[in-house]
């Protein structure tokens, strides 16, 4: 598929599609006439990477992370290391500090608009 289709099929620009190309996190064959050409699996691989910056990962550790994420067919990959294993475990705990940093910041909000509007605040809607 070419650029554009998968950056409508993932909601991810053409110019991040170009960016992961560069920092060799995602690969695509050339046409005759010089345009991209990716893969079925693009998608999900694209989808892969987004989910991986949102939790915070930067570029270098993505594209030494996708190699060893599971395969398609669901099978464990063997090229994880005990080292970024280790660092994995590091980046899911600030990620859960910054999950209790922010519950804490909205139970302040909470009680500040409590105090403001002399109401009980309604308890937030779960998200799924």
């Amino acid at each position: 598929m070419r650029i554009g289709e998968l950056a409508r099929r993932t909601a991810v620009s053409e110019r991040s599609l170009r960016y992961y190309e560069q920092r060799g996190l995602l690969a695509a064959e050339r046409t005759p006439g010089g345009h991209r050409d990716y893969p079925e699996t693009a998608v999900d691989r694209v989808i892969r990477i987004q989910e991986l910056f949102a939790a915070g990962l930067c570029s270098e550790k993505i594209a030494e992370l996708l190699p060893c994420m599971r395969d398609a067919d669901g099978g464990p990959s063997e090229s994880a290391t005990p080292l970024l294993v280790a660092e994995l475990t590091a980046q899911r705990d600030r990620l859960d500090r910054m999950v209790a940093e922010l519950v804490r910041s909205r139970e302040v909000l909470d009680g500040v608009i409590e105090a403001a509007s002399g109401a009980e605040v309604p308890a937030p809607r779960a998200r799924g």
